[in-house]
C-alpha cells in the first residue's frame, strides 16, 4: 500500500498533508547515524547466512555454528563462540557485526511485572517491545515499525505517522536484547528462551511484510529461537493483499483488527477501510491459507457507545459467518491522546456473552501493563516523537 492512498479522519495526523506524510516516511534520521560500514548478522535468515558464507568460501555448517551463538547463547561478540576457528571469528569480525541497540529506558508494571523496554536504534529513532509474563507463557510484543501510518483512532503509535519501517535484524534485535537482560525469577519461572512472540507492537506489521517475515524466519528456524510458528502472532489492521501473501508464505498464527461492524464506524475509527472495507476484508480472511485446526483471531477493541451495543454483537456473527475464527474483546486501553472511553466490565461481560451463547468462541484480553501505558494501542515513543520533530525542524532549516 502506497502512502497517498491512506486518509486519515484522525486530527493529529490527517493535519499533516499525505504527500508530505510519504516524504517524512522515506527520509533517513537527522541525527548522526552509525559510522558502521560492516553488515548486521542478526539480519539473515539461516538461509541467506549460509549462502552468504559459502560465496566467501566457508564451510556449510558454519552457519548451523553461528546460529547457535546468536540465538542460543546470544553472545555479544565473535570471540566468544569458542567452537568456531579463530580464522573464520576474524573474517566474521572483519565483514558483520552483532547489533545490541540501546536500551534508554525499562519500566516494569507495579499490576502484573509486564516489562516495557524503550530501544534506542542507530539513527537515533526510539522503539518499544514489551515482555508478558503470563501464566505458563512469557510473550513479548515486538514493534515493526518507528511510528504507523494506518492512523487509527484508538491506537496512541497511530499519532506518531510512520518514519521507517524496522530492519529484520531491528524486529530479531528486540528479542535477543531482551533475552540477554531476563531477570532471575523469569528465568526461574519460565526458562531462558520466549515462549510467545506477537507482533502487535508499534506499526502495521504487512506494512513491512518482506522484514516481518525474514524475522520470523529467524525466529521459528531449529538453529535459531527455534520458536514455533504456531506461537507466534501477526496482527493487521486489515491489509488484505499482503494478508493473503503472509497466509500463502507463512504458517504463522493470523489476528485481524475488526473493531467495527459497520463501514461507517469502521472507516471512522480505522482509515484503512476506506481501501479495503469490511466486505473485502472479510472475503479475504475466507480465502486466507489456514492449517487443519488453525482460526483467524479478530480482535475487537470496546470503545463505549460506539461499537460495543447489543447491535454490534448481532452483526459479528453475521460478519464473521463462515469463517474458521475466535474473537479476542479488547476493552479499550486509555491513553491521553484518544477521546475514546472503556466500557464498564459488566458491559463487556454481556457482549461476551451474548458471543458465546451462540457457539463463537470469544475471550476477554487481559491487558498487560496498562499502568506503564505497555497496553494494547497505548505503544507510543515519546523519544521518537521528539526525533521525528527535529528531523523536521532540520529539514526546514536547510530548504
Amino acid at each position: 500500500m502506497e502512502f497517498q492512498d491512506i486518509v486519515s479522519l484522525n486530527p493529529a495526523v490527517a493535519a499533516t498533508p499525505l504527500d508530505e506524510r510519504a516524504k517524512l516516511g522515506a527520509q533517513p534520521a537527522v541525527p548522526l547515524a552509525s559510522k558502521e560500514m560492516r553488515t548486521p548478522i542478526t539480519g539473515f535468515t539461516f538461509a541467506g547466512l549460509s549462502a552468504e558464507l559459502a560465496k566467501m568460501g566457508k564451510e556449510k555448517y558454519r552457519a548451523q555454528q553461528i546460529f547457535f551463538w546468536l540465538y542460543r547463547k546470544r553472545v555479544r561478540s565473535f570471540a566468544e563462540m569458542t567452537n568456531v576457528s579463530k580464522e573464520v571469528r576474524a573474517f566474521l569480525e572483519e565483514h558483520y557485526y552483532i547489533p545490541a541497540p540501546t536500551r534508554v529506558s525499562l519500566q516494569v508494571s507495579r499490576e502484573d511485572n509486564a516489562q516495557k523496554h524503550l530501544f534506542r536504534l542507530t539513527d537515533e529513532r526510539t522503539i518499544e517491545t514489551v515482555l508478558m509474563p503470563i501464566k505458563d507463557r512469557l510473550t513479548q510484543c515486538v514493534s515493526s515499525q518507528v511510528g504507523c501510518a494506518m492512523a487509527c483512532g484508538f491506537c496512541n503509535t497511530g499519532d506518531m505517522g510512520l518514519m521507517r519501517n524496522l530492519k529484520t535484524h531491528e524486529i530479531v534485535d528486540q528479542v535477543i536484547e531482551v533475552a540477554r537482560n531476563y531477570p532471575a525469577e523469569i528465568v526461574q519461572k519460565f526458562g531462558d528462551r520466549i515462549t510467545n512472540i506477537v507482533y502487535m507492537g508499534m506499526g502495521e506489521p504487512l506494512h513491512n511484510l518482506q522484514n516481518v517475515l525474514d524475522s520470523i524466519d529467524i525466529l521459528t528456524h531449529p538453529h535459531g529461537f527455534n520458536i514455533s510458528h504456531r506461537k507466534i502472532t501477526v496482527s493487521t489492521s486489515g491489509l488484505v493483499p499482503q494478508m493473503l501473501e503472509l497466509g500463502r508464505r507463512s504458517k504463522v498464527n493470523l489476528a485481524v483488527s475488526l473493531n467495527a461492524t459497520t463501514d461507517e464506524v469502521r472507516s471512522e475509527i480505522m482509515p484503512i477501510n476506506r481501501r479495503y472495507n469490511l466486505k473485502a476484508l472479510l472475503d479475504g480472511c475466507r480465502r486466507y491459507e489456514l492449517g487443519p485446526g488453525r482460526r483467524i483471531t479478530f480482535e475487537y477493541v470496546l470503545l463505549k457507545g460506539l461499537n460495543d451495543s447489543r447491535s454490534d454483537a448481532q452483526r459479528i456473527l453475521t460478519l464473521l459467518s463462515g469463517i474458521p475464527s475466535k474473537v479476542n474483546l479488547i476493552p479499550f486501553n486509555p491513553h491521553p491522546a484518544s477521546p475514546f472511553q472503556r466500557p464498564e466490565l459488566p458491559e463487556v461481560l454481556a457482549f461476551q456473552k451474548y458471543l458465546l451463547d451462540r457457539d463463537l468462541t470469544t475471550t476477554i484480553r487481559i491487558s498487560k501493563g496498562p499502568d506503564i501505558l505497555a497496553a494494547c494501542g497505548q505503544l507510543r515513543s515519546k523519544e521518537a516523537l521528539r526525533s521525528k520533530h527535529a528531523e523536521r525542524r532540520a529539514r526546514e532549516s536547510v530548504q
